[in-house]
């Protein structure tokens, strides 16, 4: 490291008060720059815009209008979430603030009995995936939510 004489006097006698292990270690920011390179070159981030705009998004919103456990959808990109509900007027979540219900067990299970590994947080489905995701690997994951949503639907009303 190249400091100038001052700065190196003031430390000279006593420990410098900062710089912990990965504060600005040289090997994790060369890690850090290096992915930030590779993302540009491979056009990662415009990737999880294309699948959320085209894809997920209207995936997502045409299962919402389909069944009536989907309170809400919400997100952007590949970030994107599933609010389950007992009634779509009142949106009263199928499962409680700070726990889970019967109810909410059971769409998570039908959702890994069809592949997928869901992070379920409350009455949400986070549908979070790679950036590198592909449209046909967006697509499977929505065909696999909409089937375990009907496990949902059984447990909500229309709210109609």
């Amino acid at each position: 490291m190249i400091i100038s004489d001052a700065i190196y006097d003031t430390f000279a006698e006593r420990p410098y008060p900062g710089g912990l292990t990965y504060s600005g270690h040289p090997l994790a920011c060369a890690a850090a720059v290096a992915t930030i390179e590779t993302m540009r070159a491979e056009g990662i981030v415009e990737n999880a815009a294309r699948i959320g705009a085209e894809i997920l998004g209207p995936g997502l919103r045409e299962i919402a209008d389909k069944h009536a456990c989907v309170g809400d959808v919400r997100g952007v990109g590949v970030f994107w979430a599933v609010e389950l509900v007992k009634d779509k007027a009142t949106k009263e979540p199928l499962a409680p603030y700070g726990g889970t219900s019967p109810a909410m067990n059971e769409v998570i299970a039908a959702l890994k009995k069809g592949g997928m590994l869901p992070f379920a947080n409350f009455n949400r489905i986070h549908m979070v995936p790679p950036c590198t995701i592909t449209e046909d690997e967006a697509r499977e994951a929505l065909r696999i939510l909409d089937e375990a949503l009907s496990v949902g639907d059984a447990h909500a009303t229309a709210g109609d």
